[in-house]
């Protein structure tokens, strides 16, 4: 590690010691380093499909059943990872600054799984169900997010209007939860600090929030292994994964608040 590394640590970790307000968007690449399969990783039965065919409201209305099976079959495959230490490194961050918003396109819940509190979820949750004819999403730990899928059997809302409940997340065609996005656009333009780890920064309109960070006077910060758009505009870049360089932040920070 050259003294300009260790450095660029150092001067993150102040940053972060001074301020009042940091917000942080991340993205599948710290997913990506627990080992989550991305979005289009597939094997035998759903390698027939792109996930555009099955990731929207006119795919589940037609064959709820299909949908139902690819949905089990990726929690499945989540249920198996854990959190990698750039998630735990955003946890400890968030109890050591005053105030600390997530805003993740991720929908596995390794931030929370965490400890992560503060989470603003802009694409949904794998783990949680909501109704699709009602719109009730259902909280953790209601019985309707314990559904297990199996053939011929699919799960319905007690809501009175007998609709299917479904994953709550935002499939293709669909707009972003208005309150979710509207809360990481007012973090993002109040903060001190804003972070952009493991995005690329091209799905929009998350992709939006480090620019108006930075339009509004944040200090910000990228930490991605591949150069993206907003690197030419960071105040600050790791080219190095999550789990490599915010470890080793979070330890200057526990230094200076010693």
């Amino acid at each position: 590690m050259s003294d300009q590394t260790r450095d660029t640590y150092e001067q993150l970790a102040l940053r972060l010691a001074a301020a009042n307000r940091v917000c942080v968007l991340t993205g599948a690449g710290v997913s990506r380093e627990s080992g989550v399969p991305t979005f289009r990783e597939a094997d035998g039965l759903w390698n027939k499909y792109r996930p555009e065919e099955l990731a929207n409201v006119d795919a589940f209305l037609r064959n709820p059943e299909l949908v139902w099976e690819w949905y089990s079959w990726r929690r499945e495959l989540i249920g198996e990872v854990s959190p990698n230490p750039g998630h735990y490194a955003l946890a400890e961050i968030e109890q050591r600054v005053p105030q600390f918003t997530l805003a993740t396109q991720n929908v596995d819940n390794l931030h929370r799984a965490a400890g992560s509190v503060n989470v603003v979820e802009l694409h949904g949750n794998i783990m949680r169900n909501k109704c699709q004819k009602c719109g009730v999403v259902f909280k953790e730990g209601d019985p309707e997010n314990e559904f297990v899928f199996e053939k011929g059997t699919l799960p319905v809302c007690a809501c009175g209007k007998k609709g299917l409940l479904r994953p709550d997340i935002v499939w293709f065609g669909e707009m972003l939860p208005e309150d979710a996005i509207q809360q990481a656009w007012e973090e993002a333009g109040q903060a001190d600090v804003f972070l952009s780890v493991g995005t690329s920064t091209v799905v929009y309109p998350a992709a939006a929030l480090p620019f108006t960070a930075k339009q509004a006077g944040a200090y910000l910060v990228e930490i991605n292994p591949n150069p993206t758009e907003l690197t030419p505009l960071a105040d600050l870049v790791f080219s190095e994964p999550s789990g490599e360089a915010l470890p080793k932040v979070v330890a200057k920070l526990r230094e200076l608040q010693a």
